[in-house]
């Protein structure tokens, strides 16, 4: 399994206290996919831009889709970049791996045959790698899933990010849902003001 694969599990855990929007997951999955390719050694970081460094081809295949989208030309693409575009319905074909894998399964809430859907973790070796990297407060998969809302409950104390690349592409995925939030408060005042203007005095 993969960190991007791990944090979509931990995000669809059903005892979260809020759900995790599609756009701020999409975004972490595509930090998480870069991340994954530095520790493989198949890209370094300089200052704000992914330099592909070696062959190294991933055995999972969304990272090996990943893999094969990094830009092998100077000046390479910027962090930011690569999170926006490979982010787009990222965590869709995430779900849709894991639902073929067998990871997922879904579920209709309530007791009525025609309630809403909702998706669920199975219990598998899989998740269950996912909730010890939890519970240990793996840094890599805590701090993307702080970024996205969910807290692990680390302290101030505990070990942190070692790798500067790593707190590199931590830092632009937090910067990139952020910039998301401010996009959907700004449509909504936009809209709201909209339908006041039909409402009329």
């Amino acid at each position: 399994m993969t960190t991007a694969k791990d944090l979509f599990i931990i995000a669809m855990d059903p005892g979260l206290k809020r759900s995790v929007g599609q756009g701020d997951l999409s975004l972490a999955l595509a930090g998480a996919e870069l991340i994954d390719l530095i520790r493989a050694g198949a890209v370094t970081v300089d200052r704000d831009r992914i330099v592909p460094d070696g062959p190294p081809t991933p055995d999972d295949r969304l990272l090996g889709e990943a893999a094969a989208a990094l830009t092998r030309q100077a000046p390479y693409e910027r962090i930011e970049d690569w999170l926006w575009r490979r982010g787009r319905d990222l965590s869709a074909a995430y779900q849709a791996a894991l639902e073929e894998d067998g990871e997922l399964t879904r579920k209709r809430s309530g007791r009525l045959p025609f309630g809403s859907e909702r998706v669920e973790p199975v219990d598998t070796p899989a998740r269950r790698r996912a909730a010890d990297r939890w519970e240990e407060k793996e840094p890599v998969l805590a701090a993307l899933a702080s970024v996205v809302g969910i807290d692990c409950g680390r302290s101030d104390d505990e070990p942190g990010l070692d790798d500067e690349a790593v707190t590199t592409v931590v830092a632009i995925v937090h910067d990139a849902v952020m910039e998301l939030e401010a996009v959907r408060q700004r449509r909504s005042i936009e809209n709201s003001a909209f339908a006041n203007l039909w409402r009329g005095p």
